[in-house]
């Protein structure tokens, strides 16, 4: 039993602060100024209202990427119907920082750039949840100049009809902003915890180099 939770143990331990060739300190610097510019400009969504972020959405830095993917997405997704080419536009906003993190994770070894894409996965649902909110009332400013309201519709709100669910779109929308702000914020702890083993690592490979010379 002792072996079976050792294993498990080794095996998470692995997984989220997996064993790398010691990087150069100017490289792990630079990751800790890129964890602290990617803290400070995901912050403010961690505090903002929905109202708030709905009224801002167009301003966003991260917005403009988020919305390429999501037009990608209508066009990936048209050969499987109607129903998945609308909704292919918000799943393909999420799916490529998710891919990305596999990426990163499993292909390139890199947890702390992993963290980071799933970060980025969880500012894409931050950045769908007013799309959702604003179902029913369709005030929310589209890519080509109009609301809603003025387009007899948007994505969320033909989704949210055709599975009869229109009516929960703010309980949604609050889950999905919830579950992204709760993404961000654990891929950040995961990132530091990351760049603190590595520091250390370094620190403990230098100190041993040192005392292995003449």
């Amino acid at each position: 039993m002792n072996a079976f939770w050792g294993n498990v143990t080794w095996r998470v331990t692995e997984f989220f602060l997996p064993e790398r060739p010691p990087a150069a300190r100017w490289a792990l610097a630079g990751r800790a100024v890129l964890l602290g510019v990617v803290a400070a400009y995901g912050w403010p969504f961690h505090r903002m209202t929905m109202m708030q972020l709905s009224d801002g959405l167009g301003g966003f830095a991260l917005h403009g990427v988020h919305l390429i993917f999501h037009e990608a997405g209508h066009v990936v997704f048209s050969w499987c119907g109607d129903f998945m080419r609308v909704l292919g536009g918000s799943l393909m906003q999420v799916l490529v920082p998710f891919s990305w993190f596999g990426a990163a994770r499993f292909w390139g070894k890199d947890a702390f750039a992993g963290a980071l894409c799933l970060w980025l996965m969880g500012h894409s649902l931050v950045d769908v949840a007013p799309y959702i909110n604003d179902a029913r009332s369709l005030q929310l400013m589209l890519l080509g100049g109009g609301t809603g309201r003025e387009v007899e519709g948007h994505d969320w709100e033909y989704l949210l009809t055709a599975l009869n669910l229109l009516h929960k779109d703010v309980t949604i929308s609050r889950g999905v902003l919830s579950a992204g702000r709760w993404v961000m914020g654990l891929s950040l702890v995961w990132a530091a915890a990351v760049l603190v083993t590595e520091f250390r690592r370094r620190t403990g490979g230098s100190d041993e180099a040192g005392l292995r010379g003449p």
